[in-house]
């Protein structure tokens, strides 16, 4: 069998099937392990805590700290595929997965078409190429008139070319949030963040206790509870920001992850930055124009930089759109320890308050007793 995608995902599935016998090859179009999260921003940190973002069979070492840095979470991945001795095909791209030819009394056999023209038989595929997989900006009228720079959030590395500079951050996710901290502390001349949604801001932690362990006590209870819990938790533990630009939302906080799969901010500095005017939230960009922003209250703004932290999308509908396996935004309707189809599994897809590492650790053993539930009932459904 094969597993698509050497992420934090992909690798776990492919352990918890090796230590319960079923071997697997996990394909990464990348040079190594973890490809996505070695091209993220210099000062990333992990928003969950060390001791919940590890992966089944092996702990993230503790040298590491409480909040995981991007090259330490890279260098776990490499441990992690070493530890399992993981049978990893590197350099090798799926672009499509079709029915096959032969069945046997388990299901349905795939053929896993790459970009190098191989076609690869197997009986059960786990895509797990991540949630955030192609960066998303979107078509702004007359973005192409643009004279500034105008960049993806993905090829921001660090605030070093933008000292003195004006820029305009599109996007207050946590991706949003913390490159315009980042910014204004790297010495960026003036920062403005463009504001569609107003977020919900938590904590990373509060005398302690990280967020991520309220999310992980709250996420089974209704939205409506978790919602008013959330929101007297934020009325306690984060000012209000409405007269700086960003109001409260309306929408409650599970409310909103639920629907939009939007997740809350977490503090990295966004609210110092935002009370202390170092960083400004304006309007939603609605349009450019030469030199000019035109932004969705009627306002101009002409930034030299523009950096759209507005999102990926899975990037799912050439290798799969022809399944009938997605729903209308792209994302697989089913996921986790359930098939999509005989022999098809999607890992990683979804947006969870105990976090995304977690979640996948907990997926991979679904996935992998599902798996293993299947191979018990044909001699040879995983090949």
């Amino acid at each position: 069998m094969y597993v698509i995608g050497a992420g934090p995902g992909g690798l776990a599935v492919a352990a918890v099937l090796g230590r319960r016998g079923v071997p697997a090859t996990v394909l990464e179009r990348g040079d190594a392990v973890g490809t996505s999260w070695r091209s993220h921003y210099d000062r990333l940190r992990l928003h969950t805590i060390r001791r919940w973002s590890g992966q089944p069979g092996l702990a993230i070492p503790r040298s590491s700290g409480r909040w995981v840095a991007r090259d330490d979470l890279v260098r776990y991945l490499e441990q992690y595929a070493a530890h399992h001795d993981l049978d990893l095909r590197t350099g090798t791209e799926v672009c499509r997965v079709d029915l096959g030819q032969d069945t046997d009394p388990a299901g349905t056999r795939w053929t896993l078409s790459t970009v190098g023209g191989d076609e690869l038989p197997a009986g059960t595929v786990v895509i797990a190429t991540g949630y955030n997989h192609t960066p998303y900006v979107p078509p702004w009228q007359g973005r192409e008139t643009f004279t500034g720079e105008l960049l993806h959030a993905k090829d921001y590395r660090n605030p070093t070319p933008y000292a003195g500079r004006d820029v305009l951050v599109v996007g207050t996710g946590n991706t949003g949030a913390e490159i315009a901290v980042d910014l204004v502390e790297g010495g960026a001349g003036r920062v403005r963040l463009a504001v569609r949604t107003p977020p919900h801001i938590v904590r990373r932690d509060v005398a302690g206790w990280p967020s991520q362990g309220s999310g992980i006590l709250l996420r089974r209870l209704p939205p409506a509870i978790v919602d008013k819990l959330s929101a007297r938790v934020a009325s306690r533990t984060v000012p209000d920001l409405g007269e700086y630009g960003l109001p409260r939302p309306q929408i409650g906080l599970y409310t909103r992850l639920l629907r939009d799969r939007t997740a809350p901010v977490q503090d990295a500095g966004l609210i110092d930055a935002v009370l202390s005017r170092r960083v400004e939230p304006v309007a939603a960009v609605a349009g450019f124009d030469g030199a000019e922003v035109r932004l969705a209250d009627g306002s101009v703004v002409t930034p030299e930089v523009v950096i759209a932290a507005t999102g990926y999308r899975r990037g799912l509908e050439k290798m799969v759109g022809h399944l009938d396996v997605l729903d209308e935004r792209g994302v697989p309707r089913v996921h986790g320890g359930v098939a999509s189809a005989p022999g098809l599994f999607f890992a990683g897809y979804r947006i969870s308050l105990g976090g995304s590492l977690r979640e996948a650790g907990i997926e991979a053993r679904r996935i992998a007793r599902a798996v293993r539930r299947n191979a018990k009932r044909s001699p040879d459904p995983v090949r």
